[in-house]
């Protein structure tokens, strides 16, 4: 070095950097299951391409509207703002108050005896990685359970956060419903301090739910086994109401209750690209929560550091406006109404298309999601032969399908049977 200019030296430097092995012997990673197909359906040429792939609402023009209500809390927001600065690493108190009482509902003991610590989170996606990195640190021996079937994204967040997955029973794929007794017999086998994921409805990706009946006796067995609950609540309203799909959430919220609810609102409010979700923990008194909410922010601190603000503001304005809480109620009842009328469509036109072919299940799950019957390969040939993509899985996005294309679609599936 002492005998080069440092022209000279950095050259050598560069050189010495491309020497290094470091990349050249690394293997590209497959595609994710749901978002590579979407790069792959923006690839395709196909005239009239349907896509039923990612979970993202559209409407029965195939867009994915901006809420009125979401519009209107946005402007009072633009002219209100004074600050760009950091929330805290939890977020906005006023958010984390409105998360609750939208779960549990306002007057319930666990949304007042301050038992709960909740952080605000960049979606649902992002509560649960906060909440399986909590657990693997302060739980480093439970195995988390996940349904089978359950959202392909489940154990690669688990597994990556260092907890180790596994499944219980859950889904009849011979009649398309709830297979309720070995779904109950799979969980009393489950270890007791295990921690068992269940949705809390619109099941992803099967669209089928426990009954409230049956929600008791879940809570029941989790209960006796000494389970810990953690709740995916990613898709509250589209089901039958906000109301009514917090059932299953309400059967597990007993007044000892411990348990852990990561919820998203980008369904519910439309606000995907906002990332707001949040994660809420149930302990059983003030000081444990507080000891909680401690281990989550620094948990947090050591990932993203801060939340966003933006969505999460959003949606305190809007739950915390009686106008605009009752407008955005209105909206999201035509939302669950689009996809309930789209179900039916399906359903019949499936029945013309595809005579002696049963798809009446369709017509009798929730939410988002459809499981349709069909295989891989039959998978594999709507994609390649007609431009219809849908999850290897048979996974079908109902809110995808529009009068424009649900004839098209059903042609295309009666054709690969």
């Amino acid at each position: 070095r002492t005998q080069t200019s440092p022209e000279q030296s950095l050259t050598v430097a560069q050189l010495r950097i491309q020497d290094l092995p470091m990349f050249q012997q690394l293997q590209a990673a497959p595609p994710d299951a749901i978002l590579g197909l979407n790069e792959a359906f923006a690839r395709d040429t196909t005239d009239g391409k349907i896509n039923l792939t990612t979970g993202v609402y559209k409407d029965a023009g195939g867009t994915t509207p901006v809420l009125e209500c979401v519009k209107e809390a946005e402007r009072r927001l633009v002219e209100t703002e004074t600050s760009k600065g950091y929330l805290g690493i939890d977020g906005m108190k006023e958010f984390g108050d409105a998360t609750r009482g939208l779960l549990f509902g306002a007057d319930h003991e666990i949304t007042t005896s301050g038992r709960t610590a909740t952080i605000q989170a960049p979606g649902g996606t992002g509560a649960l990685r906060v909440a399986a990195e909590f657990l693997a640190t302060a739980f480093p021996e439970a195995k988390i359970w996940c349904s089978r079937p359950t959202w392909p994204n489940h154990p690669g967040i688990f597994s990556a956060a260092g907890l180790e997955v596994a499944e219980y029973d859950y889904f009849d794929a011979a009649n398309g419903t709830l297979d309720a007794q070995a779904l109950l017999d799979s969980l009393a086998q489950i270890p007791a301090g295990d921690i068992v994921c269940l949705h809390a409805c619109c099941h992803n990706p099967s669209g089928v739910d426990p009954t409230p009946e049956q929600w008791q006796e879940v809570s029941r067995v989790i209960t006796d086994g000494g389970l810990l609950p953690l709740v995916d609540f990613a898709y509250q309203g589209f089901g039958d109401g906000l109301e009514p799909d917090s059932a299953g959430l309400r059967a597990l919220a007993g007044p000892d209750c411990k348990l852990l609810v990561a919820s998203s609102f980008s369904k519910n409010f439309g606000l995907y690209r906002e990332r707001v979700g949040a994660l809420s923990v149930v302990t059983g008194d003030p000081d444990t929560a507080a000891v909680v909410l401690s281990r989550l922010k620094q948990t947090i601190r050591a990932n993203y550091s801060n939340p966003p603000s933006h969505g999460a503001a959003i949606v305190t304005t809007i739950l915390g406006d009686d106008q605009l809480r009752a407008g955005w109620e209105t909206e999201l009842a035509t939302m669950r109404a689009r996809i309930n009328d789209t179900r039916q469509a399906l359903a019949d036109g499936l029945a013309e298309a595809a005579a002696g072919h049963d798809f009446s299940s369709i017509t009798r799950q929730r939410g988002m999601f459809s499981f349709s019957g069909l295989a891989p390969e039959q998978v594999d040939r709507l994609k390649n032969e007609f431009g219809v993509y849908m999850v290897r899985n048979g996974r079908i996005n109902v809110a995808g399908v529009t009068p424009d294309n649900v004839g098209r679609l059903c042609e295309s599936i009666a054709a690969v049977l």
